[in-house]
């Protein structure tokens, strides 16, 4: 089956005002900034994004919440966005924060069929006892907070070899999102999609959430080029695939450039005799 569609824009033509979208990417590594444009064109507003982050404010998931089309985010950090900070704080933007290890399963969990999990994660604090602040008012009052999860004692190994002990797990549900939004770097018509290095990140687990998954493509190949042992993500998570031009795949961001003074070209010559580096 050729998934392949013609533009960005058509990829994203139907989905509606209020959505649920699963965005892959961590900080601006890896996001699909393509499809994530498409989406700010279309108009399309009030969607509930899951991503481990919001980008920052002038790109990735930034550029839409800066345009006020997101209501909520389910999301791990949001350190890098003070936008993000303001609307939250002002009541304009309700966030779902999520350890991200869980964040991590619970998108895993919802495309594979896992209703939910327990988890260690969270025991004791307001992620199982509730609390959290999810929404404020204007004058800064906690209007929706996070609601008390069920949690279980389980008996298991207790890691020295001596036994087992009873500890406390907090039950997650999974993550399924109406569209998923990832960037891979290499994918083939049916959808079987290769992430490059750290660019792996989020990707796989949006794609697998997402009940329709949409993948920008730096470089698109033909069925049978991609060695199925290299594939990360297969093509039945995948609906549609749209190439990127080179300039687009070429555009990516660096969120902080760090340097460091360039190196001396040459050592001094008694230095280079005491590492033993002399000729």
């Amino acid at each position: 089956m050729d998934k392949v569609v013609t533009s960005a824009a058509e990829a994203v033509a139907d989905i509606p005002d209020g959505a649920t979208i699963a965005v892959g990417g961590f900080g601006l590594c890896g996001i699909p900034s393509v499809l994530i444009e498409a989406i700010l064109e279309a108009g399309t507003t009030d969607l509930e994004a899951v991503s481990n982050n919001c980008g920052v404010d002038e790109w990735g998931l930034g550029r839409l919440l800066f345009q006020k089309r997101l209501r909520r985010m389910i999301s791990s950090y949001v350190g890098e966005n003070k936008e993000f900070a303001r609307q939250y704080l002002s009541g304009e933007l309700e966030v779902e924060l999520t350890p991200q290890g869980t964040l991590a399963e619970r998108m895993r969990a919802g495309g594979s069929g896992i209703p939910g999990f327990y988890t260690a994660t969270g025991v004791g604090t307001q992620v199982a006892e509730g609390g959290l602040p999810w929404k404020y008012d204007t004058e800064g009052n906690v209007i929706v907070a996070s609601p008390p999860k069920e949690t279980k004692v389980f008996s298991v190994p207790d890691g020295e070899g001596g036994g087992l002990v009873e500890k406390e797990y907090v039950l997650e549900e999974a993550i399924v999102a109406d569209f998923g939004l990832v960037r891979a770097w290499k994918g083939d018509r049916h959808g079987n999609l290769v992430f490059r290095q750290s660019a792996r990140n989020f990707n796989p687990l949006a794609a697998m959430c997402g009940r329709v998954t949409i993948a920008e493509v730096e470089h698109l190949v033909e069925p049978g080029e991609l060695d199925p042992a290299d594939v990360h993500t297969p093509g039945v998570y995948v609906q549609r695939v749209v190439e990127l031009t080179p300039e687009q795949a070429a555009d990516k961001k660096i969120e902080k450039v760090t340097t460091r003074p360039r190196p001396t070209d040459a050592a001094p010559a008694d230095d280079a005799a005491t590492h033993g580096l002399g000729g």
